[in-house]
């Protein structure tokens, strides 16, 4: 079992391989590992030579201390799915001060406005904290790739955008969402849902199906007001906000151009669990 907890004893192990022209895939999670995570190793192992999985809560994108504190832990779980994998995959599960040293804070990153739409401007200084840790990250196990899934869709485009401004030598690599059976996105924080309200969560998904149904056929407005309407009919389940973007520049829309793709991005609360999804549209 190749399972790391210090940096330096990682750094220490790929120096005593032959590591010439050798491809370095890396999965970053905070663990409580479903089969989303597993998805991405799958593709990682399937186009590199050595696949690097960092299991890290990283406490600098947390804006909520109980959503920090409740956030699933399952190391020996996530360590016993992993090794199903060939002795390729390697597994980096530090404690803050092993990334952090002297200072668990946040560096300031300029993301060209990518951080103030959706889950920036309902978590203040989020995008900071993730852009810290990846960063971080990438310094310690020098990919090649990458790989994020679209699930959390806003950010793969600010770590691809901190990857163009800092010229980082790894290439960003998204992956699809996977979902359950009734359609729920996979997510970790899924295993805090009560199992009647994880079946009901279905709803979520139906709705973004829905929009994307309707989207060119009715405007945004329309749209945005259906949701909200059937989010204030279905109990248990909070609307935090619908919006739909431009994918590229994650800006909200009112109109659409065929010349632009568009998704629809949601966030609901369910048990006091906080819930996101998207959807591509066109």
């Amino acid at each position: 079992m190749n399972l790391f907890t210090e940096k330096e004893k990682l750094k220490n192990f790929f120096s005593n391989q032959n590591q010439t022209n050798t491809l370095v895939g890396l999965v970053p999670t905070m663990g409580a590992l479903h089969e989303g995570h597993i998805s991405l190793i799958d593709r990682a192992v399937s186009e590199n030579d050595v696949v690097i999985v960092s299991i890290f809560v990283n406490p600098t994108q947390f804006n909520n201390p109980e959503d920090l504190e409740k956030y699933p832990r399952t190391l020996e779980a996530d360590v016993a799915k992993i090794n199903a994998f060939n002795d390729t995959v390697l597994i980096y599960a530090p404690n803050a001060k092993d990334v952090y040293e002297d200072e668990v804070m946040s560096a300031y990153f300029d993301f060209d406005g990518l951080e103030n739409q959706m889950e920036g401007s309902h978590r203040p200084g989020h995008f900071d904290g993730v852009g810290t840790v990846v960063k971080k990250l990438f310094e310690i196990t020098k990919p090649n790739n990458a790989y994020f899934g679209e699930k959390d869709f806003q950010q793969l485009q600010i770590i691809k955008k901190m990857v163009h401004k800092e010229q980082m030598p790894v290439t960003i690599i998204g992956c699809p969402i996977l979902r359950e059976a009734n359609g729920l996105a996979m997510s970790s924080r899924n295993e805090r849902l009560l199992p009647e309200t994880r079946q009901k969560a279905a709803f979520i998904y139906n709705t973004l199906t829905h929009v994307k149904n309707c989207f060119g056929t009715k405007n945004v407005e329309e749209i945005s007001s259906w949701v909200s309407n059937e989010f204030q009919n279905y109990a248990g389940f909070d609307l935090e906000y619908i919006e739909i973007c431009d994918e590229e520049t994650l800006i909200p829309t009112k109109s659409m151009l065929n010349t632009k793709k568009y998704r629809a991005f949601i966030a609901v609360y369910a048990d006091g669990v906080r819930l996101i999804d998207n959807i591509a549209l066109n």
